[in-house]
């Protein structure tokens, strides 16, 4: 029961946090000023840094300002489908869009009570195939503006286009926002995003 109620509360948070939202990366056109003070947030993580042509886990855990995701990945032990041949795209929350959860919540994700949770959480995050950022923006296009991508999870994300940004929303209604894309690896694709999707988790 107390577990139950631990899990209820934590898909309470996520969902809480994530609808506040995020805005659109600052050096990317958008169709409306987004709101202060994080469009002038610098991106988080430089893709410079992030492995070319490696599989996705090892670039994951050896990539500065993808800390938190690296360690949800193995709590959950999704880092060895990760180094697996795929191929997926990885929609890869940054350390900093971790830390606009609720306080705890990052760290309460990696308790054992939880990892129903955190799995849910981090395969909402993967997209069987590599699709690349011209790819959705065509499906986008043909889509009369949005499309819709099938996770791991099975459950969907829409991905639509503020300005030039792509734009990811939940099944919950929070957003997210591409800050580096296209990051070619042996197994996939990764794409830096700024915010935390949240899917429908497990009570």
């Amino acid at each position: 029961m107390r577990s139950q109620t631990h899990a209820r509360r934590i898909a309470a948070l996520l969902l809480a946090a994530g609808l506040a939202g995020c805005v659109p990366p600052a050096a990317a056109p958008v169709s409306a000023p987004p709101p202060p003070p994080a469009a002038a947030a610098p991106v988080a993580v430089d893709p410079s840094h992030i492995e070319s042509d490696a599989m996705i886990a090892t670039s994951i855990a050896a990539t500065p300002g993808l800390n938190t995701l690296a360690a949800e990945l193995r709590t959950a032990e999704l880092d060895a489908l990760l180094a697996g041949n795929g191929p997926y795209t990885l929609f890869a929350p940054t350390d900093t869009a971790f830390t606009r959860l609720a306080p705890g919540i990052a760290g309460d994700l990696l308790a054992p009570e939880n990892r129903a949770a955190l799995v849910a959480l981090l395969r909402y995050h993967i997209v069987p195939g590599t699709m690349t950022t011209e790819q959705l923006t065509q499906r986008i296009r043909a889509g009369g503006g949005r499309t819709v991508l099938t996770t791991l999870g099975g459950q969907p994300i829409t991905a639509t286009l503020t300005g030039d940004v792509i734009t990811l929303t939940s099944v919950t209604g929070n957003r997210s926002y591409v800050e580096a894309a296209d990051v070619a690896q042996a197994n996939g694709v990764i794409h830096v995003v700024n915010g935390v999707l949240v899917p429908n988790l497990p009570q």
